[in-house]
């Protein structure tokens, strides 16, 4: 990706898409650090979340914005840097916003294009450069896609926003893929949530070994990549890898406990299937402590919880758990888990008191050296 800035176009201030630029030639395949926080505009904004600005009703969310495009659309000379503090009084929303699109679709496409371009890549305040990138989501033209994704890097912000944009235009899933590999948090949620949306097609491979991190917001999207990368058919086919088996186990663990978040195991058809895929793959790989600690948490929601919540019958849900322990059970997974535990590991500590001891598990047990 190669985008550049324009010296001496910025001011005294530097504009956030600079800020994103720089701390991501620091580390390009990485997300930024704390999501690239704090912002240059950070002083500026803290004094303007003293003031109420958000509407009561949320029909009329961005109204405001709306009205101010429509003002400065209707002077046809007027330049895009007349807008630059335009947005600090008004609730600017960060999410696609139809009345800000009609706004957008009311006025020319190449003056909306040329006013969103400049706003993302010059404004110094965050509101600005939020309104710059939703006009250009609402547009189609491909060569914003490196913008677009410079400013998505600041993703808790401008993560909704630049998802859509992507994803409306010719290569979005390759270029939301580029960007999924550089956000956490809420931002990968948007961006993993729009992949989902475009099919899953050149990103399936990545979702269905990569798309969760471990972030407890894993939750809202775990249901949502299971389904659009057909997690069923890759995990009970024949050509199976340890990475897709463990995202796998990742994905089979956060669906058993994500309610009200996301799709879990209830809602989810095939969970059978994939639940009996994963145990009888799990058994053939090589004892870990990730491994391990997945495939206990798996076992302990099923034999937990009602059937009906893991979307098995009773001797479904009875026959999985009996395979889960005896693979964790077995003297190998139970060397490897005594080896890897760091006993001062709060989650451990968690762990050994919750999931291990309601399992009874061997490697957590006072004889360890007996059988079940």
């Amino acid at each position: 990706m190669s985008v550049t800035t324009e010296p001496g176009s910025l001011g005294p201030q530097t504009a956030l898409f600079e800020h994103a630029l720089r701390l991501h030639q620091q580390d390009p395949d990485s997300p930024l650090p704390s999501d690239g926080e704090p912002y240059p505009d950070d002083e500026r904004h803290r004094y303007r979340r003293q003031r109420p600005q958000t509407r009561k009703d949320q029909r009329l969310r961005g109204v405001d914005v709306a009205a101010i495009l429509d003002m400065h659309f209707g002077k046809a000379d007027a330049p895009p840097s007349e807008l630059a503090d335009e947005f600090c009084e008004v609730d600017v929303p960060i999410h696609y916003n139809e009345h800000i699109a009609a706004a957008a679709l009311r006025a020319d496409r190449q003056r909306v294009r040329q006013t969103g371009r400049w706003l993302v890549r010059h404004s110094t305040d965050r509101c600005s450069a939020t309104v710059g990138l939703a006009l250009l989501a609402t547009d189609w033209a491909e060569e914003d896609i490196p913008l677009v994704q410079t400013i998505g890097l600041l993703s808790d912000r401008f993560g909704p926003l630049a998802a859509e944009a992507l994803r409306r235009r010719r290569g979005g899933e390759e270029a939301l893929l580029w960007l999924a590999h550089r956000v956490a948090g809420w931002g990968r949620v948007y961006v993993i949530e729009a992949l989902c949306q475009q099919g899953a097609y050149a990103s399936r491979r990545w979702l269905l070994r990569y798309a969760c991190d471990g972030d407890y917001l894993n939750g809202y999207f775990a249901g949502r990549v299971a389904t659009a990368a057909h997690l069923h058919e890759a995990i009970t086919g024949t050509e199976t890898d340890d990475d897709l088996v463990d995202h796998t186990g990742r994905l089979l663990k956060i669906m058993a406990g994500c309610g009200g978040m996301g799709m879990t195991l209830e809602h989810y058809p095939p969970a059978p299937h994939v639940l009996a895929a994963h145990v009888a793959r799990l058994g053939r790989q090589t004892p870990a402590l990730n491994r391990y600690v997945d495939a206990a948490v798996i076992a302990d929601h099923l034999a937990d919880q009602d059937p009906q919540r893991s979307g098995c019958t009773n001797e479904q849900r009875d026959h999985f758990v009996r395979q889960y322990l005896a693979v964790l059970d077995r003297q190998d997974w139970c060397d490897a888990v005594r080896a890897g535990l760091d006993a001062d590991n709060d989650f451990f500590a968690w762990f050994a008191s919750n999931p291990a001891a309601r399992l009874h598990l061997r490697a957590f047990s006072e004889t360890t050296g007996d059988d079940r």
